[in-house]
């Protein structure tokens, strides 16, 4: 690994009159996974919208095997060779269009195409799938049947069929399993010996460390420093992303917890929920943990009334709910900050503004008409308070990072009535500093008395953020523990299907 394979230098970008990239540069080698980081606004995304044809710098080069080249469009950039999974699958995921045809979507604006038969385009994405290790997903099934997890793999899938020179992976991890994350590294070590250069956007930083070779850091959109891995630390990579120390763990505050506010009994919904009983208190933090497909998105969107369920009822201080519908969830007092923010959190393509002020309308319009005076002063307070990064509050949220989107779909609740949130996952793709943002705005709910349940599978952050914790497996609820007794190997034990005897011992549970 000597020359770069590709080199992007002296990147500038303005939106709106906002300098997103300055002078940004960066480079990736043949056969190496080159690691992008930095906190949420950075600017990694926008330089990577550059590389692969999304976005048109406002100055720069981009030079790709000696040659100067601009692309004006994703499809010159993949022309070239250059590929990019975003981090939110469902913005390049057709889902009436079958697995197959998913993945051989690129294959149909290419010469010849006509040409191609069903069957040869299916034993192509078949092939695809089989060098990730992901030829269980059926060829037939319409991509809206998928999981996110799935969703991913036909994605990364769709890059390999077209022999990337260059893949870009945004946070290709964050919906994936254990077993399916160790699946992509074999990989991606696969596609560094075909000498394909690799860009690794991750905020794990266990990953980088054991995936990356070399790893740049973004900061405020510059470029603020590159580091052979095995030459440096977390702690120093952390401290170049956030300019200053920072300590990782988060523990929420010791607050006093109030009687029981909201309690569910006897929930099902036939396929993934069953038979849950849960309860949170007044100021209580429950996080509900459990390793991918375990059914923690389910049970939220349940809770919600954003899924039929067959049996169940819901007590908010001990008076019985009616719970049909996300409307009766919210008249009620319930808030869900769902985990695909973009899809489900959020109007992407309307101001932040908007999207700030939508739960509370009647607090600023009358019968006739919304007060665009009122509305822009609660946006402006929302956004001061949460310290949502903007131009303004007329920017659509679809310019904000990821971290800065998920403090605007959490922050549309906090002016309504609401007294129980429902988390779900909300720190995934986010960076530490926007994490420790996000645990703080909760422990303020705390403070208020609000009823928080966080459903999540990462588990430093539920023992971090959780009074009580209840573990999932299989759809059910299997064990429930104080925040003294739990640890992660005990977690992991049990949302892996570990089971205890009578005896107290801990034994695996066979299937």
């Amino acid at each position: 690994m000597t020359s770069p394979l590709l080199e992007m230098i002296d990147i500038n970008k303005t939106f709106s009159g906002v300098k997103a990239l300055k002078t940004a540069s960066f480079d990736v080698k043949e056969g190496e996974v080159h690691a992008l980081l930095g906190a949420n606004g950075a600017g990694k995304s926008t330089l990577m919208k550059i590389l692969s044809g999304a976005y048109v710098q406002d100055s720069g080069d981009i030079i790709l095997h000696s040659e100067k080249r601009d692309y004006q469009s994703p499809k010159e950039a993949k022309g070239h060779g250059i590929h990019c999974v975003y981090q939110e699958v469902d913005t390049a995921i057709v889902p009436g269009l079958s697995v197959a045809e998913n993945i051989v979507l690129d294959q149909f604006s290419q010469k010849g195409s006509f040409f191609m038969t069903k069957k040869s385009l299916k034993i192509e994405a078949l092939e695809a799938l089989r060098r990730i290790g992901a030829e269980a997903i059926p060829l037939g099934h319409p991509a809206s049947q998928l999981s996110l997890a799935e969703k991913q793999l036909v994605l990364i899938a769709r890059s390999l069929l077209q022999q990337a020179k260059v893949l870009i992976l945004d946070e290709p991890t964050a919906p994936l399993s254990s077993s399916e994350t160790e699946k992509l590294f074999r990989v991606i070590e696969d596609l560094k010996k075909e000498r394909v250069g690799i860009i690794f956007i991750s905020h794990r930083l266990p990953e980088v460390f054991q995936l990356s070779d070399r790893i740049t850091v973004m900061r405020d959109g510059e470029t603020v420093g590159t580091y052979g891995t095995h030459e440096t630390t977390s702690q120093k990579i952390i401290e170049a992303m956030l300019g200053g120390t920072y300590r990782e763990e988060f523990q929420k505050g010791r607050l006093p917890i109030g009687e029981t506010l909201y309690e569910v009994r006897g929930l099902e919904d036939g396929q993934k929920v069953k038979d849950i009983h849960l309860s949170v208190k007044a100021g209580e933090v429950v996080g509900v943990v459990g390793l991918v497909g375990a059914g923690k998105t389910e049970l939220a969107k349940a809770l919600f009334g954003d899924s039929q369920v067959e049996s169940g009822d819901h007590f908010l201080k001990g008076k019985k709910l009616r719970i049909q519908s996300p409307r009766d969830a919210i008249q009620n007092g319930l808030a869900l900050v769902p985990e695909e923010r973009r899809k489900e959190g959020l109007f992407i393509h309307e101001s932040v503004q908007h999207n700030l002020s939508f739960p509370s309308l009647r607090k600023v319009s009358n019968w006739l008409w919304i007060n665009k005076g009122k509305e822009r002063e609660l946006a402006r307070e929302k956004i001061r308070s949460l310290g949502i990064k903007a131009a303004h509050e007329g920017i659509l949220a679809n310019f904000l990072s990821g971290g800065n989107q998920q403090k605007v779909s959490i922050g549309k609740w906090l002016s309504d009535e609401a007294s129980v949130f429902l988390f779900d996952e909300p720190t995934k793709g986010v960076d530490v500093g926007a994490k420790k943002e996000i645990f703080s705005l909760i422990q303020s709910l705390a403070e208020k008395e609000k009823g928080i349940l966080y459903f999540s599978c990462e588990i430093q952050e539920i023992l971090s953020i959780s009074d009580r914790i209840l573990i999932m497996y299989d759809g059910r609820i299997v064990k429930e523990m104080t925040k003294e007794e739990a640890t992660q190997e005990l977690i992991l034990f049990y949302a892996s299907g570990g089971i205890q005897t009578n005896e107290g011992q801990h034994t695996r549970l066979t299937v």
